[in-house]
């Protein structure tokens, strides 16, 4: 599937800054970035590679006053949709370094909260069969409302609320994976397929000795994405990390087929 990416962002700063991106599609198996071009304005830039190695991230040192940032892609996406049902989960001794840090739970995300919830509900399945059945549950259970949270909201005010955008759905699907023993982490994404277009949240769960995408809200499957950043939760993987106060004076993120 070929797509591109159109995004631009619009910010004031009322000092000079320095913010950390993460707005370029990565890199990866699964992906081929064609072409690319990033331009911002009066900044100085540097790369840094993203968390796993997955990606890379932006530092950009810019002066006070207005951010202009235009990023534009076009991408071939080769990645298969397969089906969970049927795939293995690695026994905890054999779930490789890199992997174990993606079993605990996290800022967003406490899955030691839900160990007895998830075992109550799906401890008869296993491996894939039991992430499949979960990732249907959020998407039955939960009801998707723009606004009905924010950048503090945890997993546990989401389980509560049954509502949220694809960030809440995000950490519930990486929580309670994470608490039925399977590592899950948070992915940032590009998809043609969310409505309303913007930066999409969605997890990647650890079967059969690889990561695999699953998008809680139903919006997307694995080759409908674009992946840009992985991490533990939403902090990990923000597209902009200011360190001084910014005000945001516009923001388009389109993705369309080609």
């Amino acid at each position: 599937m070929r797509f591109q990416i159109d995004l631009d962002l619009h910010y004031q700063f009322d000092q000079a800054n320095t913010v950390f991106l993460a707005v370029e599609a990565a890199y990866c198996p699964g992906q081929y970035v064609e072409s690319e071009e990033m331009q911002i304005d009066r900044a100085e830039l540097s790369r840094i590679a993203g968390d796993d190695g997955l990606g890379q991230r932006i530092w950009a040192q810019v002066p006070a006053g207005e951010m202009m940032l235009r990023y534009r892609a076009t991408l071939d996406v080769t990645r298969p949709n397969l089906a969970l049902e049927g795939m293995a989960a690695a026994p905890l001794h054999q779930i490789p370094g890199p992997v174990a840090p993606y079993l605990r739970p996290s800022r967003y995300c406490q899955s030691d909260k839900f160990g007895a919830f998830v075992g109550n509900q799906w401890g008869h399945l296993a491996g894939g069969t039991k992430v499949a059945a979960i990732r249907q549950w959020i998407q039955d259970e939960l009801s998707y409302v723009p606004g009905s949270s924010d950048s503090d909201t945890h997993v546990l005010e989401t389980f509560a609320s049954r509502q949220g955008v694809c960030r809440d759905y995000a950490h519930m699907m990486c929580t309670m994976v994470r608490a039925a023993g399977i590592p899950a982490r948070m992915v940032a994404v590009y998809s043609p397929f969310v409505t309303p277009q913007d930066f999409h949240a969605v997890a990647e769960v650890w079967l059969d000795g690889a990561w695999h995408l699953v998008d809680a809200t139903g919006m997307c499957l694995p080759a409908d994405m674009a992946v840009i950043a992985v991490g533990r939760d939403a902090y990990d993987v923000a597209f902009m990390d200011s360190q001084a106060p910014a005000r945001m004076l516009g923001q388009s993120v389109q993705v369309s087929l080609l």
